[in-house]
């Protein structure tokens, strides 16, 4: 017979912590905490199997179900002397949800299940107190009628409020005995009018309905959502806890509290948390009261003046405190604690791994080593990779006041403020001026370049996560709100409306790219600190990864930043941002809209020795380590000339008649583009640009050779290849230029020639192309793109439905699609290492700087990873982690041998 039901309590318990998928994580931490001896009320869980059955029969329950309940049931009551709706001494239950990852908030709670208008004298008898009877009856009554019944309770709180009034009456707390049986009296009327039925009566009736409500509730919609948010599968779903009732509201000697071992804001080794005199657990969370602080430290912390726990109940504190050091010991973790104090006796509700902010992560990691409660490679597994991007860019200063006018995606993190602009232009030029500006567009395109470099941060109206301007201000290091609908702009107005308020350019604005929000004027910053305790964590992380990390970067600002964060080089650097910059787009212009290979290279020739000065200045700035240089890849269109006073000026450039430039933009003008004439079709049309770039990169090496006495070995990507064919038509054009650079300069140039695998079709012929490539990029954004037959520049607008329907679980252009993506990605790893053995392996897509995807990454055995500047220290420590987990399931796989 399948076990469907666990007990614990009496200083036992028949489950563990380490049965947390069985248990969920609140059965398991009761049955841990009773197996330890602390004072935890007896009670049974329901496991997740139960809830997984129930959603695969039509919501119905095993057959076993109800006798392993009702004899986990009948073991409480023999433990407690008690009987589960006896009218003189009634057992009083609690049933909550208890999934295997935390979800604070996000189902549903049920207390004081059991009473009636029978037993609820009985409780009122055996306390001595009819008062906190009473109190208790309608607490459940409004609880069991909102959770189960569905009744609104807001009709509740209606009630409350009026009876209150009617007696003068500022606190719950100040209701008698009488007050609390009228208000019983009309929530039940309430009940009855609102279902057609009486209020359930039968205390089974009463569990039974609980236990479906919680299970339910894995279903509701703020669970559905949160589960998105935070990748956890449907599939795992709840435990449901039954748990005999303390109670905190029997009179001055009971109390109910949360509490963090440490504090969850900092790491402090403090004793954090608040606590209520004679009230019930959800009167501490939903601010009716003002909680009081636990200990005396952190009332000098508050403004309130109201005793601390550790003054008023001191003998409770002291146990309190005993329990504290007990569970950090144990869990080796910074716990979140709930408690009860009935009558001068302590109880433990509940202990979970307490949720932190980065900088408490990281602190209490590194402190806990330096306690040797843990050891340095736990310190690195602790701490959320991406939770580090709250620690890499300003922040907005918590204490600041800030007025809200809008929110759209976080989607790229930190925190700026600066003068509103509606053009790129317009931000290049007063950033030129030293003036901090926003750039707020509808959306943004590759030509806006230069202004997003220019400004501190970017605000659009449209697109997703994976927009164009995420994924550039991402790269940047740039805060970026992205998709505030809300907003409207008029360009020609220069002004933007949220509501009825205006903003117009020059106005001041600040977006927090961590939460989506958009504030009116200047909301102070504080800066990232890089030192202590994180350089400490990120040097444990370098010492147990296997994978170099790279960036992504084509400036020396990006460089630098990378390396301040400490990339090994560069993954990607993409020469066409380098066209963008305005004192060279008319060149390039020049050179695409040139209909003779004459005429293309005069304009190559202007833009060599800019092409040039930025290699330089990158080698330099990497001293030595490897650069891995892309060859222009974008379809063409994104560099074509749409207003008349560009074509004039690009006319005037070239030489030749503006209309007959306007005709050959049309001539270029592509359907779609992003599956058109780019990327190496690009040099098999035009193979005078590669050819000026490759010069432009060796002629850079040698310089730099020359002045600084580095070493440089330039990997020279060639992108968008689908044949082995393309790819040793360019290699020529790249060998040869490299021999000419050389004979001229009479220096040796060691140099790679890869190619980036975008194309499925590469993937697949990687084998035959490895002959020829001596290292594979995997550029993952377009491989997402090819392979799904997706745009992610439109996607965006549909792919919250293909994750609401359970077709995708994560954005692939997020998250890395392991399955599809993945497996051609190991595809290509695998033939390309059966040509050539000791071919370089890295990812150069946004996919890079993303932990599920590193984790990836590893199990594939690439050699590197690449990633934009900010987001170094995330893959740093993911890739720590991913190696981590590789040996030990390596270790494992051994062991089972």
């Amino acid at each position: 017979m399948t076990k469907w039901v666990y007990s614990f309590g009496d200083g036992k318990a028949e489950g563990s912590a380490a049965m947390r998928n069985l248990l969920g994580g609140k059965g398991a931490n009761l049955a841990e905490m009773s197996s330890l001896g602390l004072p935890v009320p007896p009670g049974f869980t329901i496991s997740t199997e139960v809830c997984t059955y129930f959603y695969d029969n039509g919501k119905q329950y095993p057959d076993e179900l109800k006798a392993q309940a009702d004899a986990a049931l009948a073991g409480l009551e023999k433990a407690l002397g008690m009987k589960f709706g006896d009218p003189s001494d009634p057992l009083l239950v609690s049933v909550r949800s208890g999934a295997r990852a935390s979800m604070p908030g996000m189902m549903d709670t049920v207390l004081n299940l059991g009473l009636n208008d029978v037993t609820v004298e009985g409780l009122a008898a055996k306390s001595g107190d009819p008062r906190f009877a009473y109190d208790s009856y309608r607490r459940f009554i409004q609880m069991y009628s909102n959770v189960v019944l569905e009744v609104d309770h807001g009709l509740f709180e209606e009630i409350l409020e009026h009876a209150k009034d009617e007696k003068g009456y500022r606190l719950d707390t100040e209701l008698t005995a009488e007050d609390w049986k009228a208000v019983v009296a009309q929530y039940k009327a309430t009940v009855e009018e609102e279902l057609g039925r009486p209020f359930p009566q039968d205390p089974q009736e009463q569990l039974w309905g609980a236990i479906g409500a919680v299970f339910g509730s894995w279903m509701n919609q703020r669970a559905i959502v949160y589960r998105r948010l935070h990748e956890i599968p449907a599939s795992w779903g709840t435990a449901v806890n039954v748990q005999a009732m303390v109670f905190g509201n029997m009179g001055n000697d009971c109390a109910t509290g949360v509490a963090f071992t440490r504090d969850p804001s900092t790491g402090a080794n403090l004793f954090y948390g608040e606590f209520l005199v004679n009230a019930q657990g959800e009167d501490v969370v939903a601010g009716i009261r003002t909680p009081q602080p636990l200990t005396v430290a952190g009332k000098a912390n508050s403004d309130d003046g109201l005793p601390a726990m550790e003054e008023v109940m001191p003998d409770v504190f002291a146990q309190l405190m005993d329990v504290r050091d007990k569970l950090e010991k144990h869990y080796r973790d910074m716990q979140d604690i709930e408690f009860t104090v009935q009558q001068n006796k302590l109880w433990m509700l509940q202990t979970r791994t307490g949720k932190r902010t980065a900088a408490a992560a990281l602190k209490i990691a590194v402190d806990m080593v330096r306690e040797d409660l843990i050891t340095e490679q736990e310190a690195v597994q602790r701490v959320d990779p991406s939770a580090l991007d709250q620690l890499l860019h300003p922040t907005l200063d918590p204490k600041a006041e800030r007025t809200v006018i809008g929110r759209g995606l976080p989607a790229s993190p930190g925190a700026a403020s600066g003068k509103v602009v509606f053009t790129a232009d317009a931000a290049e030029a007063q950033a030129g001026k030293g003036e901090a500006v926003i750039l707020v567009r509808i959306e943004t395109s590759p030509e806006d370049i230069h202004g997003m470099h220019a400004a501190r941060g970017i605000l659009t109206t449209r697109g997703g996560m994976t927009s164009h301007a995420a994924v550039v201000a991402r790269g940047m290091g740039r805060p970026c709100v992205s998709g505030a609908g809300e907003l409207r702009i008029d360009y020609a107005k220069k002004q933007m409306f949220a509501g009825d308020k205006v903003v117009k350019e020059g106005d001041i604005l600040t977006i927090d790219g961590g939460t989506g929000e958009v504030m009116l004027g200047e909301v102070p910053t504080i800066q990232p600190q890089l030192s202590g305790d994180f350089a400490e964590l990120m040097g444990w992380a370098d010492r147990f990864r296997t994978m170099k990390v790279r960036t992504n970067a084509e400036t020396p600002m990006d460089a630098r930043a990378a390396r301040k964060f400490g990339a090994e080089g560069i993954g990607l650097c993409r020469t066409e941002h380098m066209f963008f910059d305005a004192d060279r787009i008319v060149a390039v212009r020049e050179m695409i809209m040139a209909s003779t290979e004459k005429g293309r290279r005069q304009a190559l020739a202007k833009i060599l020795p800019m092409q040039r000065q930025d290699f330089v200045e990158l080698f330099q700035i990497m001293q030595g380590l490897p650069v891995t240089i892309r060859l222009l890849d974008p379809p063409l269109h994104e560099f074509l000339p749409h207003t008349d006073e560009e074509i004039a000026t690009v006319a005037k450039a070239a030489g030749v008649d503006a209309e007959a430039l306007r005709q050959r933009a049309v001539q270029l003008k592509e359907s779609n583009p992003m599956l058109g004439h780019r990327g190496c079709r690009l040099g098999i049309s035009y193979p005078e640009i590669y050819e000026m770039q490759a010069r432009a990169i060796f002629e850079a090496a040698v310089e730099v050779m020359k002045k600084d006495g580095e070493t440089v070995t330039p990997e020279v990507m060639v992108p968008l290849v689908a044949t082995r064919k393309e790819l040793d038509i360019l290699k020529a054009i790249i060998d040869r230029t490299a021999k000419a650079v050389i004979e001229e300069s009479g220096r040796k140039i060691d140099y790679l020639v890869g190619t980036m695998i975008e194309l499925p079709r590469a993937a697949l012929k990687a084998a035959e192309i490895a002959e020829s490539a001596e290292f594979f990029s995997f550029g993952t954004n377009d491989l997402t793109q090819t392979t799904f037959g997706l745009s992610r520049d439109d996607s965006g607008s549909f792919l919250k439905d293909y994750q609401d329907q359970g077709i995708l679980d994560q954005d692939p252009f997020q998250s890395l699609d392991t399955d599809g993506v993945g497996e051609l990605i190991a595809i290509a790893a695998e033939r390309g290492r059966s040509s050539r053995p000791d071919i370089k392996l890295g990812i150069c897509g946004e996919h890079g700087g993303d932990p599920a995807s590193i984790q990836f990454c590893q199990q594939v055995g690439l050699d590197y990873v690449s990633c934009s500047p900010f987001r170094v220290p995330i893959a740093r420590l993911a890739a720590a982690q991913a190696a981590i987990a590789g040996g030990e399931a390596a270790l494992r796989k051994t062991e089972n041998a």
